[in-house]
């Protein structure tokens, strides 16, 4: 709870630190869309992990694991929004670049990788649990950061919820999941779109949260939608999403001209033409964030050959006891018969 506290202090501090440099006058906003939702999202995870650690001693170890990928997660979406990055982004496209990467690439599949076991959805009447575990797995904490009495008609709301429906059906089919994700990175670059969310506060936060949400959508499908029997495909849209989102960065880096006008604004303070900034966050597209998609897909299809390899090796057992077993049925009948003769 110390750290949670002691990083939002230290957040607060940084964006107030960041205003003082010259922020620009609608910044105020940044404390309703951004730090008051993460300060309540922080706050509520570590009520409801330390419920969960309280009641069930044994898994602890598996908790704090994911605790962990929920903390660097909650770090990295801090820093990519709130930091003085998200300042320089509005002079700098490569600045930009690094930021929407942190959040599609390194914070989304953290806060994926976070999600807790079903012991917290025990406090919920049964029949309710399996349809809470059908959402998004990490609203589980939240729903323990709530007060008894509270938890099983929000969970039963969130079951309900028409609004969710598409979610959780995008979440659980990998096709669905990848092209909205694709779709959504390719909308917001286009040129008219793009310049719109740098000239207006709102749509620059939509932006951001179009980006967030499709790609923990999309890593959720990937990781957990349909569990390992899926992992192939997995692997095949890693791939595709790193051969689209590259091209769209080899649009970037060769094109011979800027394409958004009021990116590159404040490129010259840094010794880089708007050319420049702009191939070189395209370069930051092309190469770190596909690296970053071709990770995910060999260490996918690592644990997909290690359990292919399980599962034979205990068919192989089985097959070989069934052999055993139906050669030591006719050894034992000749020894019963020669017994009996």
């Amino acid at each position: 709870m110390r750290i949670v506290f002691a990083a939002l202090f230290t957040i607060m501090a940084a964006d107030a630190q960041a205003h003082e440099a010259g922020a620009e006058a609608g910044d105020p906003w940044n404390y309703l869309f951004v730090v008051l939702p993460l300060a309540l999202t922080a706050l509520a995870y570590a009520i409801g992990m330390r419920r969960l650690w309280s009641a069930s001693a044994r898994g602890q170890t598996i908790h704090l694991q994911r605790a962990v990928c929920f903390g660097a997660g909650w770090l990295f979406l801090a820093a990519a929004l709130v930091s003085p990055l998200d300042r320089l982004a509005t002079q700098l496209f490569t600045a930009h670049m690094i930021e929407h990467e942190i959040l599609m690439v390194i914070a989304a599949p953290l806060f994926v990788l976070s999600k807790p076991l079903a012991p917290l959805l025990w406090s919920l009447p049964q029949k309710l649990r399996a349809s809470v575990g059908r959402l998004s797995k990490p609203l589980a904490p939240l729903l323990w950061s709530l007060p008894q009495k509270l938890r099983a008609s929000v969970g039963r709301a969130l079951v309900r919820s028409v609004v969710l429906l598409p979610v959780r059906k995008a979440a659980t089919n990998q096709l669905i999941a990848t092209g909205l994700h694709g779709a959504t990175l390719w909308l917001w670059h286009a040129p008219r779109l793009y310049d719109a969310a740098l000239a207006e506060t709102p749509i620059h936060w939509l932006q951001h949260l179009s980006f967030f949400c499709t790609a923990l959508i999309f890593w959720w499908a990937l990781l957990f939608g349909r569990g390992r029997q899926d992992y192939g495909t997995a692997i095949f849209y890693l791939f595709a999403t790193t051969l689209h989102s590259g091209f769209l960065g080899i649009l970037l880096s060769f094109a011979r001209e800027p394409l958004y006008r009021s990116q590159g604004a404040g490129a010259a303070s840094w010794g880089l033409s708007a050319l420049e900034d702009q191939q070189l966050a395209g370069l930051i597209m092309w190469v770190p964030a596909g690296m970053i998609y071709v990770a995910a897909a060999l260490a996918l299809a690592a644990a997909w050959i290690g359990g292919s390899n399980a599962s034979f090796a205990g068919e192989s057992n089985d097959d070989a006891g069934a052999r055993g077993g139906q050669a030591a049925e006719p050894d034992g009948g000749l020894r019963n018969g020669s017994h009996r003769s």
